[in-house]
């Protein structure tokens, strides 16, 4: 059995079984990981965005090796910036947003077996992080907005099949993270300059509501958060969470934020709309991931050269694997 991953930015990616392991004694921090070999194969790709390559890897029972490399964008003398990447349902077909355009970026559509071009449109500024709907009817990228002002950015929503935007969301200064919940009703997207998660309906293509994440000034409102309430300067340091990204619970009750500025993990309720908890996590916390099964929480510190796995269910810290590379981007 074949299962798909991806990565953004080409540092590193977890691939999780539909059924993981348990972890029988709690691993200490900074322990090593086993160097059993897998019993299934993963295949994975990883966006290169300084090389505009796309890398299909095989990791399983053998060596891990490449599969297939293939070039990605339109102009081979400049850098186009490969920056989110997903697969669809059933992994026939791939999608690579990038980011740097002139001044717009792109979303290509890409056969996964052959890695023939299927499609491109054109998107906002920046186009980053995404996801694919679960029904695999729509691709949601977030228009990061890299090299823009700083004024409020979107979400764009892509019809998979046509290749066709079909609704531009206005959410946020610098959105990052793409993620809707299993159900496919709800999306989530992180503001970095805004303190902000927030929710689209994805029954609507519009912002539902919206969830301020400085600490001690924790709540939730309608709506797309209000141009008085933009950007973390009017925070404290020692309250910004600058957040990077939002990852729901696999039934939906739950959102995980990672707060890249306090170190730490944001839990919001999505019934009540009310924080949770803040869970302790390593340096630069950036991206995250939930196994299939609920329980544990992966975790990217980009600024301790690390990866954390929590338990969710009390919020201890697992385990602590140091990376070879030193900013860690990217887990599934």
């Amino acid at each position: 059995m074949m299962r798909w991953g991806w990565s953004a930015g080409s540092v590193l990616v977890l691939g999780c079984a539909s059924a993981p392991a348990p972890v029988s004694e709690p691993k200490p921090v900074a322990s090593a990981v086993s160097a059993s070999s897998p019993a299934r194969d993963y295949l994975v790709l990883i966006a290169s965005e300084a090389t505009d390559q796309i890398t299909l890897a095989r990791f399983g029972a053998g060596a891990p090796r490449v599969e297939r490399v293939q070039v990605t964008g339109l102009n081979p003398s400049e850098p186009d910036g490969p920056h989110g990447l997903a697969v669809a349902p059933g992994g026939a077909t791939f999608f690579v947003s990038t980011a740097h355009g002139t001044p717009f970026g792109s979303l290509w559509k890409y056969n996964t077996a052959t890695g023939a071009q299927l499609g491109r449109v054109e998107l906002g500024m920046f186009p980053a992080s995404m996801q694919v709907s679960p029904d695999g009817n729509y691709v949601y990228v977030v228009n990061f907005n890299l090299h823009g002002d700083m004024v409020p950015s979107s979400v764009s929503i892509v019809a998979a099949e046509q290749m066709l935007e079909v609704a531009r969301v206005e959410t946020c200064t610098m959105p990052h993270g793409s993620r809707l919940n299993a159900a496919g009703t709800r999306h989530y997207s992180a503001c970095m300059m805004d303190e902000a998660l927030v929710e689209i309906d994805a029954t609507r293509f519009t912002v539902a509501r919206h969830f301020i994440l400085t600490k001690g000034s924790e709540h939730g409102m309608a709506g797309t958060p209000a141009a008085h309430a933009m950007g973390t300067m009017g925070a404290s340091a020692a309250g910004k969470c600058s957040p990077t990204w939002a990852q729901p619970s696999p039934d939906g009750a739950r959102v995980f934020v990672a707060c890249n500025a306090s170190n730490e993990v944001v839990e919001v309720d999505v019934g009540t709309w009310a924080l949770i908890r803040r869970i302790p996590a390593g340096a630069g916390v950036y991206n995250l991931a939930v196994t299939h099964d609920g329980t544990k929480l992966i975790a990217t510190n980009k600024k301790a050269q690390s990866i954390s796995i929590f338990d969710l269910a009390s919020g201890r810290e697992l385990a602590r694997v140091q990376t070879l590379r030193r900013f860690p981007h990217g887990a599934v």
